[in-house]
């Protein structure tokens, strides 16, 4: 996703010609069959799952790109929501509701809005989008700590260029340059009884007139941009494990972080897995006094697993703490009968990613986890606390039920 897309997306023949012609979309169909090619060559290609999940991971992709093309709107722009269980991206956390909008560094936005109950809601500025090659700079990033909401949950931020005279404001954030991208995380750690907020954007100049409307040219274009943002996403997130996973020894976590990115309020804790059939990777942490705690597994397309159907995530609200403190979870392909059981559904490899968020200290190695590779059947000996843990079928699918529940109700809004 370039910083400038209708800046600098172009193609042969120019927009006017290829509309008079019929030809609108022939790149962007050019560009899903050179999307495939790079799905179905992907080296971690080795089964029909692989493949067939990476087919749904591009159709998910299709769909995003085409809605954040015509979602690239500075001068009227709106919150897209480009991520979620059908089109996912850059192992997306299933605890987390994105929100981007466009800008540009020397205009003025003003974001209003209600918040909610959910453990965490931030706000980052960045100077563009993540390339094959890069990731974007993070110009500012914050949470909703840092600024006044009224005692109703009311709030009004501006986001412009460098004032002295409001330097002082915690509702207003001066944009860096080249400030090209709002992201905003809403973050859930209770699915079942935190609820969402509201927000919304516009231009401070703008509220009450109306965009240009549309000609045939520039439909086209977003046509263009869509296709170059499809190619460009699918290589992005396929080198980016390289970037910070699979340099690690496999099976194990990293120490808490600070998040790369920027993501000040944030850390991190990552691996990567490769399990055999009649293995379970046992990850024990304490369970945080941050607000938010979560974990998941990721597939080798860098994207969550299904988070909806199955319990390949859990939150610390979610998971069920021993009496020692700690959170053991329990990572297999088999049911070992227990409450923090996270499936693998298929996937003997994968990413791994704990997250602290809302953080008021900084995290030392004694917050992170401790991960063993355990034989399945050694399990009831090796965990202190297993018979606590234990969870009948029924029970299982009580929790697998409030799930899809939840979900359904949060991405509904």
């Amino acid at each position: 996703m370039a910083t400038e897309p209708f800046e600098r997306a172009t193609t042969e023949p120019p927009a006017t010609e290829a509309v008079a012609s019929g030809a609108a979309t022939e790149g962007f169909a050019r560009a899903v069959a050179e999307a495939e090619g790079i799905i179905r060559a992907a080296p971690h290609v080795r089964s029909e799952l692989d493949l067939a999940e990476g087919l749904a991971y591009l159709a998910g992709s299709v769909r995003a790109s085409l809605h954040m093309a015509w979602a690239y709107e500075r001068d009227f722009p709106f919150f897209a929501r480009s991520t979620g269980p059908h089109s996912k991206l850059g192992l997306d956390n299933p605890d987390t509701l994105y929100f981007n909008a466009y800008l540009r560094d020397n205009a003025e936005y003003v974001v209003t809005g209600r918040r909610g109950t959910t453990a965490d809601l931030s706000f980052q500025v960045l100077n563009g989008d993540y390339t094959p090659s890069a990731s974007p700079d993070s110009l500012n990033a914050f949470d909703d700590r840092a600024f006044e909401i009224a005692p109703n949950g009311e709030y009004e931020l501006r986001f412009g260029p460098p004032d002295p005279d409001r330097k002082d404001d915690p509702n207003y954030v001066a944009l860096g340059e080249g400030a090209a991208m709002l992201l905003v995380r809403e973050v859930y750690s209770d699915w079942a009884d935190e609820r969402p907020g509201e927000i919304r954007i516009h231009r401070a100049d703008r509220l009450g007139a109306a965009p240009a409307a549309p000609t045939p040219e520039r439909e086209a274009r977003r046509f263009d941009v869509a296709g170059k943002m499809l190619v460009n996403r699918i290589r992005t997130f396929l080198a980016f494990p390289e970037w910070h996973y699979l340099k690690l020894p496999v099976n194990t976590m990293t120490e808490p972080r600070p998040t790369p990115g920027g993501l000040t309020t944030q850390y991190s804790s990552v691996g990567h897995y490769d399990l055999a059939p009649d293995d379970a990777l046992v990850i024990t942490v304490p369970r945080s006094d941050a607000p938010y705690q979560g974990f998941q597994l990721g597939s080798m397309w860098y994207i969550s697993l299904d988070y909806v159907n199955h319990q390949t995530s859990l939150t610390a609200d979610q998971a069920v703490p021993d009496p020692d403190g700690m959170i053991r979870l329990v990572v297999a392909e088999r049911d070992p009968g227990l409450a923090n059981w996270i499936e693998c559904t298929g996937h003997d490899r994968g990413f791994l990613q704990i997250r602290w968020q809302r953080l008021s200290r900084e995290l030392t190695p004694a917050d992170g986890p401790q991960v063993e590779v355990v034989p399945f059947d050694e399990l009831p000996a090796r965990l202190p606390f297993h018979e606590r843990q234990r969870v009948t079928g029924p029970q299982w699918a009580e929790r697998i039920a409030a799930r899809q529940v939840s979900t359904a109700r949060r991405m509904l809004g």
